[in-house]
């Protein structure tokens, strides 16, 4: 039993399995290591994840967004040349499936394919604060 595992099920903590699967399931995606990845800090408010994607055309990837998850998917068609023999193939031919759980108030702003590198930016949209006056009633 882990760790983790013993903290979430302790009968103090009520209502967290939200929380724990979200834990869960980023430990699961940081095991997976293709493609590679980079997350930048660009300003507070801007993230922008860079994936490796070279070979991959515009039509073959797919960004979507699931309640809170941003998922990417790449997906490849063979290439049926039966008589292509490689002496080295060191450029993976498989499809893939990265996902990555937004906080709240994050918003996908924009994707872009570039030179094998498909850059997508995240912002984090400052809601707008709202004042709310509550009317007082007189108990009488």
């Amino acid at each position: 039993m882990t760790t983790r595992a013993i903290l979430f099920d302790s009968p103090f903590l009520l209502g967290f399995e939200h929380t724990r699967n979200l834990i869960e399931r980023a430990a699961k995606a940081a095991s997976d290591s293709y493609p590679p990845y980079n997350v930048e800090q660009l300003s507070d408010t801007q993230i922008r994840i860079t994936l490796a994607v070279a070979g991959f055309s515009p039509d073959q990837l797919s960004v979507t967004i699931e309640d809170t998850q941003l998922i990417i998917s790449g997906r490849r068609e063979p290439d049926g040349r039966a008589d292509q023999a490689y002496l080295h193939r060191g450029i993976a031919a498989r499809g893939f499936l990265r996902h990555f759980v937004l906080a709240d108030g994050m918003e996908v702003e924009a994707a872009t394919l570039e030179h094998g590198l498909l850059h997508i930016d995240v912002v984090r949209v400052e809601p707008e604060k709202q004042v709310r006056r509550i009317p007082i009633r007189s108990a009488g």
